[in-house]
């Protein structure tokens, strides 16, 4: 399982407090992964198609501590500035731990993962009458991921198509499993179709996101594997340009997945690994499948037929036992696999986990691990946008002046660039956290 954690940022907007509130939209405030922020598109198409107004939507997480943290914060945040919306809770940190959010007094409904995809909990919200403050089923009986088609993510440059759903490994420091229950995948043929009509919709880039993404398949008939599922995609939908992968786990990846992953210039040359740690020990604490040398050897394999890939990878500094020597070892898995992009978390305990019955690091030192590997993803990401400069790099434009190469770069452009084109730029300079170029006319 991988997750990508962000700060909460809004995904709509609010009226002005001068009247005109009861005609706002909803809005949606969205922390957490890519896969949360797919599914709050998801509400807000419900939530529109529902006539649902004055309402806020806080889409929570429960990855860390803090990110449960900032879901309160975000709750009382939107009570504060409209005492008279709406307030609705779900995500994960609603789901595992619900009565915590009921018994908040800014907050009028609870409701589950899955409830929360449903047309129908909207309708009833919209409708008038009375809907239950608590709306959490058991995600651990859903077995079905239900497809959803988004008609607009992030302008019209890129859309998200969720594959898979839930995860079926219990890695010890996790609690998103009982989030977002067991691993269950969409159809192969439901996702050619959102594929198809997003790209003729006029999408470049299509990126396939879930849970544990290369978990998918299992579940369905034949057992299809991310690789198979991948491979069908792109001979049926010839005409979709980018294919991004949101994140693998290095122990599932076969060799259908690796083959295209080496020689198919339609799949970016981007890859984010769940690795989680750099030290066999600790990998095994965690109960990961993957050994440190089975990750360097697979970017070293994956780089040798592909030069041009660049790494990101989900990293936890801190685990309990975890020794300098340990650390030390994670700290240079980033030279020694070539990782480029880091999201890097602090560990947090996470009751109801087994690594939270282990013994803990005092948390300064969780602390300081966390900045050293931060300072070694900031020093690789210089490194590697540094020897961009002078080079060319394929964009797509994501906003006026704003684009993102296949390798994840961000370029500020210069000259011609329409959102939603793809134009081959020349990068004149890097700052160490983006490029700039100037696309060609």
């Amino acid at each position: 399982m991988s997750v990508d954690c962000d700060q909460p940022s809004p995904a709509g907007t609010r009226a002005d407090a001068d009247g005109v509130a009861d005609a706002a939209p909803t809005e949606i405030v969205t922390l957490g992964c890519r896969l949360n922020a797919f599914e709050a598109e998801v509400m807000r198409g419900h939530a529109a198609a529902a006539g649902l107004r004055r309402a806020v939507i806080i889409n929570t997480c429960a990855v860390t501590r803090e990110s449960e943290r900032q879901s309160r914060q975000a709750i009382r945040r939107a009570r504060r500035q409209d005492p008279g919306a709406t307030i609705i809770v779900t995500g994960c940190a609603a789901q595992i731990n619900a009565a915590a959010f009921t018994a908040m007094a800014e907050v009028d409904h609870v409701i589950g993962n899955a409830e929360k995809l449903a047309p129908e909990t909207f309708r009833a919200f919209a409708s008038g009458t009375p809907a239950p403050r608590l709306q959490v089923g058991d995600i651990m009986a859903v077995r079905e991921t239900a497809p959803h088609l988004v008609e607009g993510f992030e302008g019209r440059a890129r859309a998200y198509v969720e594959v898979q759903q839930g995860c079926d490994h219990r890695c010890t420091f996790c609690i998103i499993p009982y989030g977002r229950g067991n691993s269950r995948s969409a159809p192969v043929g439901e996702v050619v179709r959102q594929a198809q009509q997003l790209t003729a919709a006029g999408y470049r880039e299509i990126v396939l996101t879930g849970v544990d993404l290369t978990g998918y398949g299992a579940d369905l008939p034949g057992r299809p594997s991310l690789g198979e599922m991948t491979r069908r995609l792109l001979r049926l939908v010839p005409g979709l340009e980018r294919l991004r992968l949101s994140s693998i786990d290095v122990a599932e990846v076969d060799d259908v997945l690796f083959q295209l992953i080496t020689t198919e210039p339609r799949i970016m040359p981007h890859l984010h690994l769940s690795l989680q740690a750099g030290d066999d020990m600790i990998l095994k604490r965690m109960k990961r499948r993957h050994s440190r040398a089975q990750a360097a050897d697979f970017c070293a394999s994956v780089r040798a037929a592909r030069p041009e890939v660049a790494f990101g990878a989900d990293l936890i500094a801190g685990f309990p036992t975890e020794t300098e020597a340990m650390f030390d070892n994670t700290l240079a898995l980033v030279e020694d696999a070539g990782l480029t992009w880091l999201h890097v978390f602090p560990y947090s305990a996470r009751p109801g986990t087994p690594a939270a019955r282990m013994p803990a690091l005092p948390g300064p030192v969780v602390k300081d691990r966390a900045r050293r590997l931060r300072a070694a993803g900031d020093a690789a990401r210089a490194s590697f946008l540094a020897s961009c400069v002078g080079g060319t790099e394929t964009v797509l434009v994501e906003q006026p002046g704003l684009g993102r190469t296949g390798r994840f770069a961000h370029v500020a452009l210069s000259g011609e660039a329409a959102t939603g084109a793809i134009v081959t730029a020349r990068i004149t300079g890097a700052d160490g956290r983006r490029l700039t170029g100037i696309a060609a006319p």
